[in-house]
Formats: structure tokens, C-alpha cells, sequence
């Protein structure tokens, strides 16, 4: 998805920057999954736990801070105001941090497991 173009991290490069950012933070149960040829709107998925509202809320801060500070801002974040489900899209590698007990509940992983036209019908289902 993300081309190598002048001041343009490699998307691995940006992915292994976010998995430290959250190490750092201490995040739970870090998840990466390449998405690349499931979807055109992301290469990397990465999921990972906090343990309240300010944890979650701190790792997505953090991760969009390091990725600002490494020449690629964030062009979106949500959720940070609650801190049960922040999301923080870095153009090819969008983070989910969860509390356990909503990452447990939406199951985001299981979703992205599945054969697509599986995932389809799950969504449905709900």
C-alpha cells in the first residue's frame, strides 16, 4: 500500500516502530497481522491490550507521538477521550488499543482470521 517515496518510512519500519512504542508502554497481549491483499486501506493491523482507560489512552498518544517524531503523523485518531478503544491510523499501519474486557467483546482478531467472505457473514449475523 504505502510506497517508499522520499521522506516515507517502510511500512515495516513504521510497524516495528509502533510494536516498540507499545513495548515501552508496557501494552498486554500485542498482536500484529498483515492485512496486505485483504484490504487497500491498511498493511499492518496491531491490537494490544491496556490495563484501564489512561493506559489505553497513553499507548495511542505515545504511539502517534513516535510516529510524528519519526516523520509520520498520524492521519486520524478516535477514541482517546474514553480510553476503552483508541484508534490511531498511521497511513498503512492503524492501531486498535483495547481494554481487555472490549477487545475480548468485539473479538477484531477472529474477524481478520476468517476467510473473507466468513467475515462477511459473521458481520451480518450481529
Amino acid at each position: 500500500m504505502q510506497q517508499n517515496t522520499g521522506s516515507y518510512m517502510q511500512i515495516e519500519t513504521l510497524r516495528d516502530l509502533v510494536v516498540q512504542a507499545l513495548a515501552d508502554m508496557e501494552a498486554l497481549d500485542v498482536r500484529v497481522l498483515d492485512v496486505r491483499g485483504r484490504t487497500s486501506i491498511m498493511d499492518f493491523l496491531v491490537i494490544a491490550s491496556g490495563t484501564s482507560a489512561r493506559h489505553v489512552k497513553s499507548m495511542a498518544e505515545t504511539v502517534a507521538f513516535k510516529a510524528k517524531q519519526a516523520g509520520e503523523p498520524a492521519i486520524g485518531q478516535e477514541g482517546l477521550q474514553e480510553g476503552e478503544w483508541a484508534l490511531v491510523d498511521l497511513n498503512g499501519v492503524v492501531l486498535h488499543a483495547m481494554q481487555a474486557k472490549v477487545r475480548d467483546y468485539y473479538e477484531i482478531e477472529k474477524l481478520w482470521d476468517m476467510e473473507p467472505e466468513a467475515a462477511t457473514q459473521s458481520q451480518m449475523r450481529q
